[in-house]
């Protein structure tokens, strides 16, 4: 049976706020948005908003009769979900999705990259230790988000001024995630509860290249862009150097790496390293260039 009633932690974050709209949008679900007594966030009015203190019996309280749980914490919040899904289990909620939503913190290549996912990864292990007969979890890889990056500039292609930031040729093959169908698939997971029960889910929306992501966009915007080249270690080399010194901005491009990086055994084309539950999800294929279409426009 689906789950309906359903609460969500970091909804105000960019990937809760993504949730968020699509859970919204579906119309099958009650949703409570779990939100800290000093927040100032909005959400829609179809939303019940719930202020915690994010005490362990405040959250126990917040999650009584729901059905599932959703975390979309950030970084600085992922130390928290052991928190959050205690309180969960002693609530009574049969399902779990963890913050993943993001490169698989199940790739030991990743983690290499960047060691702030090892949390992640702790919590994986820590949630098959606590599944059982009435609680289970599902994880959800998306690889970077493909829209939502072209739109805001973090995958490093500049619309405004027709830049973009080529890593080591441009040719390496990854797989990128839209931030529909990140939500979709979410719905879908709590909609067919049985399928994905206690399994870690890889999804995307299209298989490509940077240069194939160059070329749609020279072509819909009738411009020939400056490129500037870059090499895996020149970015990577950079970035530690910044989080050495504080700048917390090197993490970005280590992000970046986890798709573009030209890094033996990194698992960042989820077509041919994974085995994808796009069809287990019903998520249907995009294309590079409808989607580059859809973000220019």
């Amino acid at each position: 049976m689906a789950y309906r009633n359903v609460a969500l932690v970091g909804a105000s974050g960019n990937i809760g706020k993504i949730i968020l709209e699509e859970l919204v949008a579906d119309g099958s679900f009650n949703i409570t948005v779990i939100s800290r007594k000093d927040s100032s966030a909005t959400f829609p009015a179809r939303v019940t908003v719930y202020k915690s203190d994010f005490s362990d019996r405040d959250l126990e309280a917040a999650f009584k009769g729901q059905d599932a749980v959703i975390s979309a914490l950030g970084n600085a919040g992922f130390g928290e979900q052991k928190k959050v899904v205690d309180a969960a289990i002693s609530a009574g909620v049969k399902r779990f999705l963890p913050s993943e939503f993001s490169a698989s913190s199940q790739d030991a290549g990743v983690l290499q990259l960047l060691p702030l996912f090892a949390p992640k990864a702790e919590f994986i292990e820590y949630l098959k230790a606590k599944q059982s007969a009435n609680f289970s979890w599902t994880g959800i890889a998306t690889s970077l988000l493909f829209d939502w990056g072209l739109a805001n500039g973090f995958l490093e292609f500049d619309l405004a001024n027709k830049t973009a930031t080529i890593w080591d040729g441009g040719n390496k093959k990854f797989t990128l995630t839209n931030e529909q169908d990140l939500g979709a698939a979410t719905a879908a997971v709590l909609k067919k509860p049985e399928e994905t029960a206690n399994k870690y889910l890889f999804i995307s929306s299209v298989e490509t290249t940077q240069n194939e992501i160059l070329a749609a966009l020279e072509e819909i915007t009738g411009a020939k862009w400056t490129v500037n080249n870059t090499t895996t270690k020149e970015q990577v080399d950079a970035a530690n150097q910044k989080l050495g010194a504080g700048d917390f901005n090197g993490a970005l491009a280590l992000v970046r790496a986890t798709s573009f990086g030209d890094i033996p055994g990194l698992k960042s084309n989820y077509t041919k390293d994974e085995v994808l539950a796009n069809n287990l999800l019903g998520l249907k294929p995009a294309t590079v260039t409808d989607t580059v279409k859809r973000v220019a426009a």
